[in-house]
């Protein structure tokens, strides 16, 4: 009997024993668990100094624009043509003009001449993609073309040169500006600041030589010129009131012919009304001495 209680003693001690040691091996596993897994990559403090000093120099916007590659041509030329009608012509040609997106920016009158020829000459921007059409509607308005010379010059190259030069400007200015940030000496703060200003106006240049390159290739010109010939005239010109205002026309011409002859013969004036004036005077004393005797 004492050997069963003893027995049982020891059983329950190893059981106890073994509870004891099951949760010890839980906190362990536990442990592990909680352990954070290490980093994948991981950079030293000079390799990160290195990673911002390089992202700083590197400039931020002009990389990423990209240069229009796209074909350029600038469109120009002249045109002259006769017409019957100059009033009803050029109508037509501004209606024309304004229905095509363009505007007169030059125009120019001639009345009269040597030949009694009269004419208009206007200079006109038209969007480049309507320039055809409007030489269509010129050439079917005109009664005879007698000149037509049209330019088509291709620009890509220079564009693509010009647009490359600004973009590489716009990179130097921003590593100058980045520099400015981190100079600390007044003499490389005025130095930089000098080369900034530098940069600033050779970018300013460049790009108004883009822009007006721009426009020309937008907007095509194109200089029209049109008239009538000698003798032609209108139905309201062969009426009474155009041969009235014909004559006071001329009548002012001959009464300026005049005066301008009077004004250029002035010192030959003076003299015969001096001349005058003195041989009226000693007819009056020749007078008075003959009444005296």
């Amino acid at each position: 009997m004492k050997n069963y209680i003893i027995s049982f003693t020891l059983l329950l001690t190893l059981c106890a024993c073994e509870k004891k040691s099951e949760p010890s091996k839980m906190e362990a596993v536990t442990d592990v668990m909680l352990v954070p897994p290490p980093m994948a990559e991981q950079k030293s403090v000079g390799d990160a100094n290195s990673l911002s000093k390089s992202a700083a120099d590197k400039p931020a916007s002009p990389q990423k624009e990209t240069i229009d590659t796209s074909k350029k041509i600038i469109k120009e030329g002249e045109i002259r043509f006769h017409t019957g009608n100059l009033n009803a012509a050029k109508q037509k040609i501004v209606t024309s003009l304004q229905s095509l997106g363009g505007y007169v920016a030059e125009e120019t009158e001639t009345n009269g001449g040597d030949n009694g020829q009269k004419e208009f000459d206007l200079k006109i921007r038209v969007p480049a993609k309507n320039f055809d059409r409007l030489l269509e509607a010129l050439e079917a308005n005109g009664d005879s073309i007698d000149t037509k010379n049209i330019r088509r010059k291709d620009v890509t190259s220079d564009f693509i040169d010009i647009a490359t030069r600004l973009k590489n400007k716009q990179v130097l200015e921003s590593r100058y500006l980045d520099l400015l940030k981190r100079a600390t000496k007044t003499s490389d703060l005025l130095e930089i600041e000098d080369k900034i200003a530098e940069i600033r106006t050779d970018i300013e240049s460049t790009q108004g030589q883009l822009n007006y390159m721009t426009r020309q290739v937008a907007f095509s010109s194109l200089d029209i010129t049109f008239y009538n010939k000698q003798g032609e005239r209108t139905n309201n010109e062969n009426g009474l009131g155009y041969r009235f205002k014909q004559a006071i026309t001329q009548s002012w011409d001959i009464v300026q012919g005049l005066f301008f002859t009077i004004v250029t013969l002035w010192p030959v004036l003076v003299i015969a009304l001096i001349a005058l004036w003195w041989l009226r005077r000693w007819a009056r004393k020749r007078k008075q001495q003959r009444d005296a005797e």
